[in-house]
């Protein structure tokens, strides 16, 4: 069994730490960087930097950013938001990112996953996927859970690892920032649907929140954003607590 990795998302508006509710009401937080250099002292093991409005104005405007972090936060760095080309995919990974997340463009271009990871590898090739629950079933969202797309998101998540995508970052919109839990039954239907890793994000309020992500069975890595950034919880007390469930961390 993999270890499994705690993975801090920063979300990000114009060079500002932003976080909402269901990625609505969002309220500025503070420099990235400083976030970043603080969960990277903490213990994390990655640093996901999501560019939250690089859909809306049609550019990536992380460069600069990641280009610092990469001098001051020595784990692997995953940028998302706004990656439309292979120059996109370049331009990130000169800047110091080791992956980049893909949803608009795979939703409009899924061969984008293939083309990306011909030239940089599947390892580099993140499918980022925004998951609404309805009618008893996922939907694959867009553009911070605004746009629909009519695809499943069990479907899709599979289709993305056929088409190259070396991991799967998925953020459940229903409880983004809700801090009422992880969405744990679609953890457990991806858990049994893919053989790539996965990244779950969403709904983390308190260490009990953890317990059930980890009663569901063998978990990647899960991605924290309000609990760190308003101090609810350490790293260390999260990966003490995924320790006590019998889960292999990074130390």
């Amino acid at each position: 069994m993999s270890k499994t990795r705690v993975i801090s998302r920063i979300d990000i508006k114009n060079e500002n730490v932003i976080k909402g509710i269901q990625f609505d009401g969002l309220r500025k937080l503070g420099d990235p960087n400083q976030f970043a250099r603080k969960y990277y002292t903490q213990g994390a093991d990655e640093i996901i930097f999501m560019d939250a409005v690089a859909s809306l104005y049609d550019r990536n405007n992380l460069y600069d950013i990641i280009d610092q972090a990469s001098q001051e936060v020595f784990i692997p760095i995953t940028v998302g938001g706004g990656i439309r080309c292979l120059d996109d995919i370049y331009k990130s990974l000169e800047a110091g990112a080791d992956k980049v997340a893909i949803n608009t463009r795979a939703i409009h271009n899924p061969d984008f996953i293939t083309e990306g990871a011909k030239v940089f590898g599947s390892q580099c090739m993140v499918g980022s996927i925004e998951a609404k629950y309805q009618d008893g079933w996922w939907e694959a969202y867009y553009d911070n859970g605004r746009e629909k797309t009519n695809k499943n998101v069990i479907e899709w998540a599979y289709k993305l690892q056929d088409l190259g995508a070396g991991e799967i970052f998925i953020t459940s919109v229903d409880k983004d920032g809700t801090q009422t839990g992880f969405d744990c039954k679609l953890i457990n239907e991806l858990n049994t649907t893919l053989s790539i890793p996965v990244i779950y994000s969403g709904g983390c309020g308190n260490l009990k929140h953890i317990e059930s992500a980890c009663k569901v069975g063998n978990l990647d890595a899960l991605a924290f954003g309000s609990v760190l950034h308003y101090n609810k919880q350490r790293i260390c007390d999260i990966k003490n607590t995924m320790k006590k469930c019998g889960l292999r961390i990074r130390e």
